[in-house]
């Protein structure tokens, strides 16, 4: 069945929902932003107040809020991320492995699904500053 074609009708309301995108303002602390949210929206309802939203939605408004965290927090946004990760010639997996966070970490960190710890954030920092030190974490990950 095409997604797009499926009505849906809100459990609390009773008004029947189409597939759309409205904008919706999101907030951390001093940041703010608005984001196309994609999810189940009445005719009416304009300002997506009483949208619903499956799990794929809400990647949409977690990754935003991720990144207004990481702009509050100091931390290293998903595209400086993956910068510093090319210019070191690792792949995802081995920034993981030698920089921390796991196999997958980095993939998750450059997508802006999961924030990026303090302390990855400083090893990242400090590589980008000298990335000649990568030899070091690689050597000492060796012995």
């Amino acid at each position: 069945m095409n997604r797009e074609a499926e009505v849906r009708f809100h459990p609390e309301t009773g008004a029947e929902l189409a597939r759309g995108v409205r904008p919706m303002r999101l907030s951390f602390k001093s940041q703010s932003m608005v984001v196309d949210m994609p999810g189940w929206y009445s005719e009416d309802d304009l300002a997506g107040e009483n949208g619903l939203f499956d799990k794929k939605d809400m990647l949409v408004s977690d990754r935003a809020i991720n990144l207004m965290k990481a702009k509050e927090l100091g931390l290293l946004l998903p595209k400086q991320i993956k910068k510093i990760r090319l210019a070191l010639g690792l792949s995802q997996r081995d920034a993981g492995h030698y920089i921390g966070g796991g196999p997958n970490a980095f993939q998750k960190y450059e997508s802006g699904d999961v924030l990026l710890s303090k302390s990855a954030d400083t090893a990242l920092r400090l590589l980008a500053a000298d990335p000649n030190r990568l030899e070091e974490i690689m050597h000492c990950d060796a012995a």
